[in-house]
């Protein structure tokens, strides 16, 4: 072999390694990617609206949640938002998990009217929002919450309940949720088709924004117009609303009856101490594992109508699969029997130093 023909052999030898060391490089790289893209199918982004007005969503919903995605995918991780009362901040926050590369994002829209345009985009690259509480407007994948209008008519029916035979001769201001809540709606609908005609008038009706600040500013507005005696009951769409007006009605000496939702810690010591006359209970545990459930069957692109069994309908969309659960009603009588025998609280969290004496008259325990 002459020394020309050995250079050139020698030649395409050395292209040829380099060649191969270059695409096992770029194969490795293209490992690297697709491993990356794989840890992003396990994660499961978490969006919750608020944590002023009700104490429930950081007590609650978000460590439920938390709890059984990690009991059903040991390797799935949840990436964790609250919009602190801001719709703006929250469309931030679901465009960061987006920009994460989540494919799945749980969504309690803090104003469910302005989310058709991210869920339309969430679809479009492939990522699926379940509404969770509130049902948010566009292609929602699915939709777990209670039935709300049902709330609504517990509500109606505790508050008729506390004014006994007084009922049919009252005057009423109901204080409801935010306008931008679609919830909000269907609790003042639900309310309203149990009072109305079983009380005197609904005297004064207004939003209180869910935000207690505002609801108290409501129900003050409310004796200056009507005077101390001009209503013998308040509704009230939650107890967060509910403890600021149960306080601005006490400074002006006013003692009627106020219903609220949630059953907040403070809300059930209001109950056994008699300053507030209802709750409505509704079990965070079955909504937050019903989510998880939902959250994970998505992720792993399960059927989800085996867990959501219904359907219901959105301004924007229709016949989408939803989870509805039952809420229940706490009054002063059934305190043992619900929110204490679900292990929500314990006795001795509910009867501190304040609330003994009325907690022993209501026998818990």
């Amino acid at each position: 072999m002459n020394a020309a023909l050995r250079r050139a052999l020698v030649s395409a030898a050395a292209l040829a390694l380099a060649l191969s060391v270059t695409a096992a490089c770029g194969k490795a790289g293209g490992d690297k990617k697709d491993s990356a893209a794989s840890g992003d199918d396990k994660s499961i982004g978490l969006l919750l609206p608020e944590n002023a007005s009700s104490t429930r969503y950081e007590s609650f919903d978000r460590p439920f949640i938390e709890a059984k995605v990690k009991a059903l995918c040991a390797q799935c991780k949840v990436l964790y938002n609250n919009a602190e009362g801001s719709a703006a901040k929250q469309k931030q926050q679901f465009d960061t998990l987006l920009a994460q590369g989540v494919k799945v994002i749980v969504l309690d829209a803090f104003d469910a009217k302005s989310t058709q345009g991210w869920v339309q985009e969430a679809a479009a690259k492939g990522v699926k929002v379940l509404a969770y509480d509130r049902l948010a407007t566009g292609p929602v994948a699915a939709y777990v919450s209670f039935d709300n209008e049902k709330v609504g008519e517990l509500q109606g029916q505790a508050l008729l309940d506390a004014l006994g035979d007084k009922a049919a001769d009252a005057d009423i201001v109901m204080i409801d949720g935010d306008e931008a809540d679609p919830n909000a709606a269907q609790f003042k609908a639900g309310a309203h088709k149990v009072l109305d005609g079983k009380i005197k008038k609904v005297v004064y009706e207004q939003s209180g924004e869910w935000k207690p600040t505002v609801a108290g500013q409501k129900i003050a507005a409310a004796v200056t117009q009507f005077g101390r005696n001009g209503f013998q009951a308040v509704y009230s769409a939650n107890d967060g609303m509910a403890g600021a007006i149960i306080t601005q009605l006490q400074g002006s000496g006013i003692k009627v009856p106020v219903g609220g939702q949630d059953a907040g810690l403070d809300a059930v010591q209001r109950v056994v101490g008699g300053d507030q006359a209802y709750t409505i209970y509704k079990a965070y545990r079955p909504l937050a594992d019903n989510a998880a459930e939902l959250a994970v069957d998505l992720l792993q692109g399960k059927d989800v109508r085996t867990v959501a069994g219904a359907t219901t309908d959105s301004a924007t969309d229709k016949d989408i699969p939803a989870k509805l659960l039952d809420a229940k009603v706490v009054t002063k009588a059934n305190i043992q029997d619900t929110v204490i025998a679900d292990g929500l609280y314990k006795a001795a969290d509910i009867c501190t130093a304040d609330y003994a004496a009325a907690c022993t008259a209501a026998g818990l325990k």
